[in-house]
């Protein structure tokens, strides 16, 4: 504590300080623990309570789940935390039935790498980093329903993550009802011959594995052989999501290749449309939904196929089909499955030289050439480079429009990411095209007639002409001409004529992939699945569930040279034999038979995926939820169309991976008919960061914070001048102040109104300790204004308060209950104290329901001070539950208003007006004051302009 504090302390024995913060704020947390304060009440079920506060209307007030770092909380991590608590609050306040509660995500990568260096299960150092956060968290005072709070990690928890993946396992999406159903029906439809196989025979002709395979391809999570992002420094494969722009790894920063892999997958394109389209009933950030969409990606074009003599078909995917005629060459990402099947013994005669990279066959120029753009990253292939570079694979296709052999290349700028990992190039009205073009001394041909004066003949361009606005030019055959013709109306003559010829039809693309699910981890969510010993998967029957994980000795998957792109997964589990072979009966009528457990984990999004369900029934061992209680709390109503969480507030940098993944399990769940909620968060909020200063040194070593001096506008540590900028707070960076510092220093109530005062919530701040005082002092004035500092006995007195201080004091409600609903906290702070300093200046005792309503005001931002003042004031019930005050309109409008009036636009008078004043009544007014008629000399008015109640101004004629 400071010498000051301690001086004031001394000179008062009541008077408000950190001492006196810290033990009132122990004694009402404790109370409110003990006293289920912050319970809420389920409508149904062991969690059932109060009817009258369950038939409140509810607000389910939602964070963003938190990962319980050995590093514990900085004052930056609970910035959300807190806002959502004074809201919460606010709204119990204004009679909600309000549930707000916080668990822990606890599976995943770090406590998993602590485990590989220091030798402790990940399940030990976790749990002992959820029992400290939760120390530092209940020291802010956050009003949680803690019956509710759970980890990921707790198998009665991810028993219910496995059951999920089962379901969607056990589910496929039917296009024409729109929606998932039973992998059982579309088995129905397969025996009775209503949906033919796909190479026709009857169901009961193919074999189990085939079975299995033609269901594979309609499971929403399915097992593949796909390319994958690998990164051999980690050990484990990553979802596009997590890989850097650079083509690092998130997380460690590690090389990552392309590799082709078995993994599960889930099928989120099959919900493209809807993830896109219900985004519009969502009230979140414009920003967030834009990247939403951007992710997903939807484009219209058509698809178009182009014959391979003796290898069937390459099938493109083109938002200009307009342009078809001018398609010259083919190009294939390196990793397209045709490459080997179209790709000859030998060069075709007379092949051109530049086109075989120095290579005496196809195979050995594709074979070298895929390594090289394997190193590659996704973004650095699709990087506008100077070179372009790419082989011939030596097989020729065919344009279905021209009947022109095209040759096919190969070349890193096309990805498997997008579309069908094979474009037709269109060298003289794409850029990329063009330069590979030039680059391999390939044809261009001018199908859309430039609008500058370059002429058609596209050898002696400089770069690629592409145009919407513009004709098309040398595009006929035969059956069929675009020429003449804008691009809109050509497009549909051509994807006419593609449906008419079996060539191609119009379609829609997306550039959302299919979510990779397998990590090579041992710290995650088994998977509930078993292989048969013809390799079919088998789910686990729900009796079986949960499915734990076993103890291991070696927690590392096997990591090997991170630049080693020619490696393989080994799993942790893999090492269990004990574990992966097992005898089972799955109760499927074929007895115990042996079987192998699937040894990937599911990945650290699993958990937070559905974890919004958990809160709203975490006891129930029967149900994932009871649909009451979901219905009651996530249902659709009026004003939220689809359902789910009211307030759910966290970081933007969640905008796609989290949200999205959340979303596609929702619907998946809601579909099935386990929930009544089709999207999980209805309203999002994204709070700011809170930043701090980073010193670093010459060698940009980051330095101690707090140990660095100013002076003369500079800084120095140790005597050395050292750097400093403004960036993230964190451990690392040396400049961490933790939450127990501050509340120790001054008290949790100040930290919590410190925090909400810093600007906008959605607004990033620096962080200044030597600030927080100000919040601090707010404090000690409202503790004076109520209790005095020498006695400790309640100064307020049974008066009626003056005129003056009702107007300040209704102003001040009807401020701060604007600004709590709309969560603008820093100005309902402003306004707190602006009324506080009133009352203070006003001098003399308080009137008790001035004093009352002022405890009430500040009771969401700082509760633990509001409690003690409220019980202080004679109540035996908590604050928590007290109406919030209630404005007096009639004292909230100002009682007169200066109006200005102007002649020539120079002011000429001020009156003192009533603010409800008509325009006619004040435009008389105005012309009768005598400085206005002695600004006139006379002389008469061509105009008034009235603007009621603020403003006259009068042009003379």
């Amino acid at each position: 504590m400071s010498e000051t504090n301690s001086a004031a302390e001394t000179a008062a024995p009541h008077r408000y300080t950190a001492a006196m913060a810290a033990d009132i704020e122990a004694r009402w947390q404790d109370f409110w623990d003990a006293e289920g304060t912050y319970e809420a009440p389920n409508p149904t079920g062991d969690l059932a309570g109060d009817p009258a506060q369950a038939a409140k209307p509810k607000k389910f007030i939602m964070d963003m789940f938190p990962y319980p770092s050995g590093a514990g909380l900085h004052v930056g991590h609970p910035l959300g935390y807190i806002a959502t608590d004074v809201f919460a609050r606010h709204q119990r306040m204004t009679g909600h039935n309000v549930l707000h509660t916080l668990g822990f995500d606890a599976f995943g990568l770090p406590a998993e790498q602590y485990a590989v260096q220091t030798g402790t299960h990940p399940r030990v150092s976790t749990e002992a980093n959820i029992e400290n956060m939760t120390a530092q968290l209940r020291r802010l005072g956050l009003g949680h329903d803690k019956r509710r709070s759970f980890a990921t990690i707790e198998s009665e928890y991810y028993k219910w993550t496995q059951w999920i993946f089962l379901q969607i396992f056990n589910s496929w999406y039917d296009t024409e009802a729109d929606r998932a159903r039973p992998i059982a029906e579309l088995v129905e439809q397969f025996e009775s011959g209503s949906r033919p196989t796909p190479d026709g025979r009857d169901w009961s002709a193919l074999s189990a594995v085939e079975r299995a395979d033609v269901l594979g391809e309609y499971r929403l999570a399915y097992a593949s052989d796909a390319p994958v992002n690998w990164a051999p420094g980690l050990g484990t494969v990553l979802a596009n999501e997590e890989v850097t722009a650079d083509g690092r790894s998130e997380r460690g920063n590690f090389p990552v290749f392309k590799a082709k892999l078995r993994q599960w997958n889930m099928r989120i394109t099959a919900y493209a449309d809807r993830l896109l389209n219900d985004l519009d009933g969502l009230d979140w950030p414009e920003a967030i939904k834009l990247q939403q969409r951007n992710w997903i990606g939807r484009s219209e074009g058509a698809r178009v196929d182009f014959p391979v003599d003796g290898a069937g078909g390459i099938t493109v995917f083109t938002t200009r089909q307009d342009t078809l005629f001018g398609a010259t060459y083919m190009v294939l990402a390196p990793e397209h499955e045709l490459v080997e099947r179209i790709t000859p013994a030998a060069w075709p005669e007379g092949t051109h030289p530049v086109w075989t990279g120095g290579h005496a066959t196809p195979a050995e120029a594709v074979t070298a050439y895929r390594k090289l753009a394997a190193a590659k990253s996704d973004v650095e292939r699709q990087a506008e480079a100077k070179d372009k570079t790419g082989v011939f694979t030596g097989a020729y296709a065919t344009n279905p429009v021209s009947g022109e052999k095209v040759p096919v290349f190969i070349a890193d700028y096309v990805l498997m990411g997008y579309g069908t990992g094979a474009i037709m190039a269109v060298p003289a009205h794409d850029a990329r095209d063009f330069a590979f073009a030039r680059a391999f001394e390939l044809p261009m041909r001018c199908v859309v007639e430039p609008s500058d004066d370059r002429g058609t003949d596209p050898s002696t361009w400089e770069d690629a002409f592409s145009s919407y606005e513009a004709k098309l030019v040398n595009s006929a055959n035969d059956e069929i001409s675009l020429n003449g013709l804008g691009v809109v109306e050509a497009k549909a003559k051509i994807t006419e004529w593609l449906t008419e010829h079996g060539v191609g039809e119009g379609t829609v693309n997306f550039r959302l992939r299919d979510w990779l699910f397998s990590r090579q981890r041992y710290w995650g969510e088994p998977f509930p699945i078993v292989y048969d010993e013809d390799g079919i998967a088998h789910p686990l029957p729900e009796s079986m569930l949960p499915l734990e994980l076993p103890e291991v000795d070696d927690y590392s998957p096997r990591t090997f040279d991170p630049d080693d792109a020619d490696t393989q997964p080994e799993t942790p589990l893999s090492r269990n034999a004990d574990w992966v072979n097992v005898t089972l009966d799955l109760g499927d009528g074929n007895g115990p038979k042996k079987y192998r457990r699937e040894t990937n984990t599911m990945p650290n999004w699993a958990g937070s995926c559905w974890y919004e369900l958990r809160y709203l029934d975490p006891n129930n061992d029967s149900k994932l939820v009871d649909p009451a209680i979901e219905q009651y709390w996530m249902g659709p109503r009026e004003g939220q169309p689809t359902g789910g969480v009211d307030l759910y507030v966290g970081g933007a940098e969640h905008a796609v991976l989290h949200l999205l993944y959340a979303r596609f399990w929702s619907k998946v769940l809601h579909d099935l008919g386990h929930i009544s909620s089709a999207e999980p968060f209805h309203k999002l909020y994204n709070q700011g960061m809170i930043q701090a200063f980073v010193y670093r040194d010459s060698r940009g070593i980051a330095v101690p914070a707090a140990e660095v001096e100013e002076r003369d506008g500079a800084f120095y540590y140790q005597g050395e001048k050292v750097s400093r900028v403004l960036g993230k707070m964190g451990k690392s960076l040396k400049n961490a102040v933790t939450p127990d510092e501050i509340c120790t220093e001054y008290g949790a109530d100040t930290l919590r109104l410190y925090e909400m005062a810093m600007g906008p919530l959605d607004v990033s701040r620096p962080w200044d300790t030597r600030a927080v005082v100000g919040q601090y002092r707010l404090l000690q004035r409202l503790w004076r204004n109520v209790v005095d500092e020498e006695t400790g006995e309640v100064t307020v007195v049974d008066a009626e308060p003056g005129e003056e201080t009702l107007r300040a004091l209704h102003k001040a409600i009807d401020g701060v209950g604007q600004d709590m609903a709309g969560m603008r906290f820093n100005t309902a702070i402003a306004k707190v104290t602006e009324l506080n300093n009133h009352l203070t200046k006003a001098g003399g005792p308080l009137p008790r329901s001035v004093a009352e309503s002022l405890v009430l005001l500040v009771a969401p931002l700082a509760p633990h001070i509001a409690e003690e003042l409220w019980r202080r004031l004679g109540h035996t019930e908590s604050v928590v539950y007290q109406d919030f005050p209630v404005a007096d309109p009639a004292y909230v409008v100002d009682e007169t208003v200066t109006c200005v009036v102007q002649v020539k636009g120079k002011v000429k008078a001020r009156l003192e007006i009533s603010p409800s004043i008509t325009d006619e009544e004040l435009e008389a007014l105005a012309l009768a004051d005598p400085a206005v008629v002695a600004a006139l000399g006379g002389a008469g008015i061509r105009k008034v302009i009235v603007r009621a109640p603020k403003l006259v101004n009068i042009v003379p004629a």
